[in-house]
C-alpha cells in the first residue's frame, strides 16, 4: 500500500533553494551578457580595422589550471557529501590556489599584449585588443567574486559548518565555480576560432 504524504511536506520539497534561485538568475545573466560580447565580438570584426596578434600562450595554460580547479571543486564536493572533512579542506584549499594561479597567468597574459603594443582603449588601440581585454577581464572579475565565496566555504569547513548535513554552501560554490570554468572555455575556443 502507497503511503499518500502530506500537501505540506510535497510542497516544501518541491521547494527551489532561493539563493541557488538567484545563482541560476545571475548565471543566465553572465551567459547573456559574454553572448552579447561575442556577439558584438564577430561583428566588429567583420567592419574591418582589426589588428591580427597572437594571442598569448598563457590562456592555454590557464585554461587547463581552470579545468584542474573544477577537479578540485569536484572533489571538495564529493568530500562534503561523504563527510571526509580532511579531502574537503585540502581540496577548497587546492581550488583556491588554482584561482589564484588563473588570475596570475591573466596578469601575465596582459603583460604580454603590452609587450606586443595591444592594448585597451585610447588613441593606439584596436578593437581586437580592446575586445579581447574585455572578454579575458569581465571573466576575471567573476573569477574573483567566486574565489571570495570559495574564501567564505573555506572558513566555514574549518569550522565544521560544511559537511552532509549542510551542503548549500559548497553545492552552490560548486555549480559556479564549473559555470566559470565552462565559460571559460567557451571563450578560449571562441578567441582561438575566431581570432
Amino acid at each position: 500500500m502507497e503511503m499518500m504524504m502530506n500537501p505540506e511536506i510535497q510542497a516544501t520539497q518541491r521547494r527551489v533553494n532561493p539563493l541557488k534561485f538567484m545563482l541560476i538568475l545571475m548565471i543566465v545573466s553572465i551567459v547573456m551578457m559574454f553572448a552579447a560580447f561575442t556577439s558584438a565580438y564577430i561583428v566588429r570584426r567583420e567592419e574591418g580595422n582589426w589588428l591580427e596578434f597572437d594571442l598569448p600562450n598563457v590562456l592555454l595554460i590557464n585554461t587547463v589550471v581552470l579545468f584542474l580547479s573544477s577537479v578540485f571543486m569536484q572533489w571538495a564536493y564529493v568530500s562534503a557529501k561523504r563527510d571526509n572533512l580532511k579531502n574537503l579542506k585540502i581540496a577548497l584549499i587546492l581550488t583556491i590556489a588554482a584561482g589564484f594561479a588563473f588570475l596570475a597567468g591573466q596578469w601575465q597574459g596582459w603583460g604580454e599584449l603590452v609587450q606586443n603594443n595591444v592594448f585597451f582603449g585610447g588613441s593606439t588601440a584596436n578593437p581586437s585588443g580592446s575586445f579581447l581585454y574585455v572578454l579575458t577581464g569581465v571573466h576575471a572579475f567573476h573569477l574573483i567574486t567566486g574565489l571570495i565565496f570559495l574564501i567564505i566555504v573555506v572558513i566555514s569547513a574549518f569550522r565544521y559548518r560544511v559537511h552532509s548535513k549542510n551542503l548549500a554552501r559548497i553545492e552552490l560554490c560548486n555549480i559556479y565555480w564549473h559555470f566559470l570554468g565552462a565559460l571559460w572555455i567557451y571563450l578560449y575556443v571562441f578567441l582561438v576560432l575566431n581570432h
